[in-house]
């Protein structure tokens, strides 16, 4: 009786139950040319799925790049050693991923301003300051965010 509970139902698939096991039996059927053994509707999607997360990486990257450059902006007395650190960091990330990705090098521009609305709320958010108190259109080009000498 106790093995029976210990057993995952027969209807689920060890993608569900044990996803690093799934993982590991996918990677050695691949290694061992046994195609036929492999969980392509799940592996299609897990490839995608890693796709998406370098995509994922880079608008959080860039979000929080843009956050640190609008609290230069409206707060320039308050700068710290972090802030600045932030922004070379992020850079820093950005330029790597798109390195090692370079199909998405137009990405960062093409979600520009789709991530400088969340940019400006959390940006208010971390100053107790009012999303009013930051500009409505974004006052950076692409070129001066990703620039590392560049500071508002």
């Amino acid at each position: 009786m106790i093995k029976a509970a210990l057993k995952p139902p027969a209807t689920q698939s060890l993608y569900e139950t044990d996803f690093f096991a799934w993982t590991q039996a996918q990677a050695d059927s691949l290694r061992q040319g046994r195609f036929d053994a492999l969980d392509i509707v799940n592996l299609i999607d897990e490839v995608e799925s890693v796709g998406r997360s370098q995509r994922a990486a880079i608008e959080s990257h860039l979000t929080v790049l843009i956050i640190h450059l609008l609290k230069f902006r409206v707060q320039p007395s308050r700068i710290t050693v972090s802030w600045r650190v932030t922004l070379r960091n992020q850079r820093k990330d950005i330029q790597t991923l798109i390195a090692r990705n370079p199909s998405l090098r137009a990405y960062p521009a093409a979600i520009l301003a789709e991530v400088y609305p969340d940019a400006v709320r959390r940006a208010a958010q971390e100053t107790r300051l009012d999303e009013a108190d930051f500009p409505a259109d974004l006052p950076f080009t692409l070129a001066q965010i990703l620039d590392p000498d560049f500071v508002p």
